[in-house]
């Protein structure tokens, strides 16, 4: 199935191991972003993933668009030119210490793209599902403008449209990204989100509920989730839920609700985590995977957590495996014995 997302994809520069930047000599090499780590995810599936996002012409633009191809992504609607690709650093934390992120993507190429280099209605014809996040309208005026630009070309064509709040503090206030995202939401089917990306994005919080301590309120939950539908119209809500019980150590499931079924997943405890970016990502594109394949949403939720599961730990914004993988961990084997 052929299925579209949209974003900024960025050079990544980590501290090796757990080092800090401040006593690191050198940075490993890797690159990802929130779209970009769904699309290689959905062609690890087996689908026509293609990624929309401009880049310049050097050798490090080509060198992201190469990261890609790699793992299957199909690049034929990646514009070229503008004057650099962003950067983040990242210090993976341990323990108590948390991991860091410091951005230097201001002024990125796709950044400052405008809509009139994209051809919308041809990448969006034949397309069965478009996939974007908060990210893209937060990185500049021109990536929300082009954000609404691919929904409406979305909807033109019938495409189903799923959007992962992922609501970004060093990029916009809570202010700036209700005033975007809100009126965005008309066009989106299937929104995925934490409960604070639901509150800063939307304005939305259920009461009650405390998941760093592990405390839920499920009827606040299902009570918010239905509030959602009925304002903005989506037909499905989900939610991940992260305990972090330090940032080696995170508790992880789901809620979903079709304004018929609401239905938690399987709790997985993850200990020790390898690398959890990407994790939010991966879990996109298990629920995107599920919701196309399978038979229930029930389905679509244990495949989408397991899957991101097993994106803990994998080095990389990439989620570099298998629908075999994330099915033999949904059905219930996670013990990690040596496959021979």
């Amino acid at each position: 199935m052929k299925i579209v997302t949209l974003g900024e994809i960025m050079l990544r520069l980590s501290t090796p191991g757990n080092t800090r930047f401040v006593q690191s000599d050198s940075f490993d090499v890797v690159y990802g972003g929130g779209e970009a780590n769904v699309a290689v995810s959905l062609a690890n599936y087996g689908h026509d993933a293609y990624y929309v996002t401009k880049l310049p012409k050097h050798e490090i633009g080509q060198a992201a668009v190469n990261a890609l191809r790699r793992f299957g992504v199909h690049t034929d609607y990646i514009v070229r030119g503008g004057e650099r690709i962003g950067i983040y650093y990242l210090e993976t934390g341990a323990s108590m210490r948390p991991s860091k992120i410091v951005y230097d993507r201001a002024h990125s190429a796709i950044a400052e793209a405008g809509v009139e280099e994209f051809d919308f209605d041809v990448i969006m014809e034949g397309a069965h599902w478009f996939h974007w996040s908060g990210i893209t309208p937060a990185i500049s005026a021109a990536g929300a403008q082009l954000t609404k630009a691919a929904c409406i070309a979305a909807k033109k064509h019938g495409v189903r449209v799923s959007c992962d709040l992922n609501y970004r503090k060093k990029l916009w206030t809570p202010q700036q990204a209700q005033a975007v995202m809100r009126d965005l939401m008309q066009y989106v089917d299937v929104c995925i989100g934490n409960e604070e990306d639901a509150e800063l994005c939307l304005g939305f919080k259920p009461e009650g509920t405390d998941v760093t301590s592990g405390k839920l309120d499920l009827d606040g939950y299902k009570k918010i989730f239905a509030q959602m539908r009925e304002q903005f119209g989506f037909k499905t809500v989900c939610t991940t839920l992260r305990e972090s019980f330090s940032a080696t150590h995170n508790g992880w499931s789901a809620l979903i609700y079709d304004g018929q079924q609401f239905y938690q997943s399987r709790r997985y405890d993850i200990e020790p985590i390898v690398d959890r970016v990407g994790g939010g990502d991966s879990f996109s594109a298990g629920l995107i995977h599920g919701l196309l394949t399978m038979d229930s949403q029930e389905e679509a939720l244990e495949f989408a957590v397991a899957a991101s599961a097993l994106k803990h730990t994998i080095h990389g914004d990439f989620n570099l495996v298998s629908e075999q993988e994330v099915q033999a961990l949904a059905g219930g084997d996670g013990s990690g014995r040596v496959q021979r």
